[in-house]
């Protein structure tokens, strides 16, 4: 994987500190052991996602920075320090086809300052609804010859 780190300030107020990571050739040409075919573009990988971490609270995600970053820290639910939204949203105006050219350190003068991080509440019921609404069935490891694997359900006797 390829890595860059990033420290992030509102003029000091603030101080986030956030890895980016993204699949290299070899993550890419991964084959698949139980599928068929190339396993990341498989589950639905492309090569625009990113990896955002918040080495201060350990927590990250992977974007797909073309979205809204509110939203997607929403259906996330991750700890975010203050000042990740600020910069998932200068991230997603980036050109990200070389990490090594964005900045090591960013000063994000305009971001509004916070006493501590959170956690952002998930998407509301009819929000999950209707995502729910337009993904696809999940795909069985037989692909498609009706058996499914009883691997870690539990019996109805206990």
């Amino acid at each position: 994987m390829k890595t860059k780190i990033i420290e992030v300030t509102n003029n000091q107020l603030n101080w986030g500190k956030f890895m980016l990571c993204r699949f290299e050739d070899e993550e890419w040409a991964t084959r698949s052991q139980i599928g068929s075919g190339l396993l990341l573009p498989q589950i639905g990988w492309s090569m625009d996602h990113i990896w955002v971490f918040d080495l201060q609270t350990f927590e990250g995600a992977a974007f797909l920075p073309r979205g809204i970053a509110e939203y997607d820290l929403r259906k996330h639910q991750i700890w975010v320090c203050p000042m990740f939204e600020p910069f998932l949203e200068w991230l997603y105006m980036q050109d990200l086809s070389n990490l090594e050219k964005l900045p090591s350190v960013l000063n994000l003068k305009d971001a509004e300052f916070m006493m501590s991080g959170h956690r952002r509440p998930g998407p509301d019921d009819e929000e999950r609804k209707r995502v729910a609404l337009h993904k696809a069935p999940p795909k069985t490891g037989d692909r498609g010859r009706g058996r499914v694997s009883n691997v870690g359900r539990r019996s109805k006797s206990g």
